[in-house]
């Protein structure tokens, strides 16, 4: 691959899918392009750029944008979030929300589901104080490939054994010869659907608990900042943002500060945000990178 063809491909992935590449990515783009090219027929990367720069190129866009977004992702990752979510977040949204009786949460960058799957999990395991109520769990990702997979609930020995408990696989899971599959009851608590996070997605509505984990990380200051500028409406007055370890949004946005003593929580800017980590009356997702 060219430099020329390089900085050709780095700026296609900016502009569809906020990925940014430094310019020290070139082995990268090429060990997950090659693959692409040869499933078109292609007999170089030279020739796939070639055919990217067709005016009717929009499929094939879409596999090499694919190809290079980033799928790292485990069942209850990070563990810190989820054990939030459990002890302080969920209760607190039940007795804020006790007239509706109705919770919505979004992972925004779901990947393979392993992390809506995980929240949906805690949720059944909650199921007593949850009863009589309609809790929305929607999950989206860029790729279409790894939504299928998502809906599918399907994972290897490796991916079960990375965050998952024991016990929660023996409780939740039925084996497929080497493989393992969610139980139905939990994959239909979670909504897939396809969404790029650099095209507006106000129509989803207003949330209580947003994860939009590990995806941030993937993109430039303004990319981060016109994001986080997005999120901020469509998060509840008393609701939460939710970020990887390595994020933030100190510097990026004003609509936003950190929750004291929850790392990785964020709540809207126009709230007082109590120092206490118990229950109380008041409330939570990747690009393809969970």
């Amino acid at each position: 691959m060219t430099p020329l063809d390089y900085d050709f491909i780095r700026k296609c992935l900016k502009e569809r899918s906020g990925l940014v590449l430094s310019a020290d990515k070139q082995y990268l783009v090429e060990s997950r392009l090659l693959p692409v090219a040869r499933k078109m027929g292609l007999g170089s990367l030279g020739e796939l750029v070639a055919a990217l720069k067709n005016g009717n190129a929009g499929p094939l866009m879409t596999m090499v944008v694919e190809a290079m977004a980033t799928n790292e992702t485990y069942f209850f990752r990070d563990k810190t979030p989820f054990d939030n979510f459990r002890s302080t977040v969920l209760p607190a949204l039940l007795a804020a929300r006790h007239a509706s009786r109705n919770i919505r949460i979004w992972c925004a960058a779901a990947s393979t589901g392993q992390e809506p799957y995980s929240l949906a999990i805690a949720l059944k395991e909650m199921a007593g104080a949850v009863a009589g109520w309609r809790i929305d769990l929607i999950a989206t990702d860029l790729s279409h490939e790894v939504l299928e997979k998502a809906r599918q609930g399907i994972y290897s020995q490796f991916e079960v054994q990375r965050g998952l408990p024991i016990q929660l696989l023996i409780k939740y899971f039925s084996q497929i010869g080497e493989m393992w599959q969610i139980a139905p009851e939990i994959r239909a608590k979670v909504r897939f659907q396809q969404l790029n996070l650099l095209a507006d997605f106000s129509h989803l509505g207003v949330f209580d608990l947003v994860f939009c984990r590990n995806v941030l990380i993937y993109f430039d200051q303004e990319t981060k900042i016109g994001l986080l500028n997005r999120l901020r409406p469509l998060i509840a007055r008393d609701g939460y943002l939710v970020l990887g370890a390595s994020e933030t949004v100190v510097g990026l946005a004003d609509g936003f500060k950190t929750v004291p003593e929850m790392r990785g929580f964020y709540a809207p800017n126009a709230r007082r945000v109590t120092t206490a980590v118990t229950p109380a009356p008041r409330l939570v997702a990747v690009n393809g990178t969970r």
